[in-house]
């Protein structure tokens, strides 16, 4: 179980993951080991899972936003198995659910322009096994992307 002080410490880490212990203990008003501590019980955990940095998508050409929809033509635990692999092979493939609804699976995909995008779906999404169809929707503007959670 977290308490209030683990809550504020996973705040301060997603804010910023390279703060010092020490920065934080400061903030925190604990030890440096103390700090140290909550932060080994919070991996341990598998509440902290990583650090990462958020990279800015438009200056890396990754700024082409794609939301696709896809259905696959069963629904056997094969299938399902076999295109989940294969998505996640795919470097443009940022994120990936399984859904309810009309569409089986829904894929947050990042490339350079709609160029890029078109080279995408026809040399790699399309030649997946198992796939029945698929409805893509571009991102006009970027709204809230939010990468902390509250907690």
């Amino acid at each position: 179980m977290i308490d209030a002080i683990d809550k504020k410490l996973i705040k301060l880490l997603q804010e910023n993951s390279k703060q010092t212990n020490k920065e934080l203990s400061l903030q925190l008003n604990l030890s440096v080991t103390a700090v140290f501590e909550r932060i080994k019980k919070l991996e341990k955990a598998g509440i902290i899972q990583r650090y990462v940095a958020v990279v800015n998508k438009e200056k890396v050409d990754r700024g082409f936003v794609v939301f696709c929809q896809i259905k696959l033509v069963q629904h056997t635990k094969e299938y399902l198995t076999k295109f989940e692999n294969e998505v996640i092979a795919l470097h443009e493939v940022m994120e990936c659910y399984h859904i309810s609804g009309e569409y089986d699976y829904l894929l947050k995909i990042l490339v350079k322009d709609m160029v890029a995008f078109r080279e995408f779906m026809v040399t790699k999404l399309t030649t997946l096994k198992h796939i029945g169809s698929t409805q893509s929707s571009f991102s006009i503007n970027e709204v809230k992307c939010e990468t902390a959670l509250r907690v």
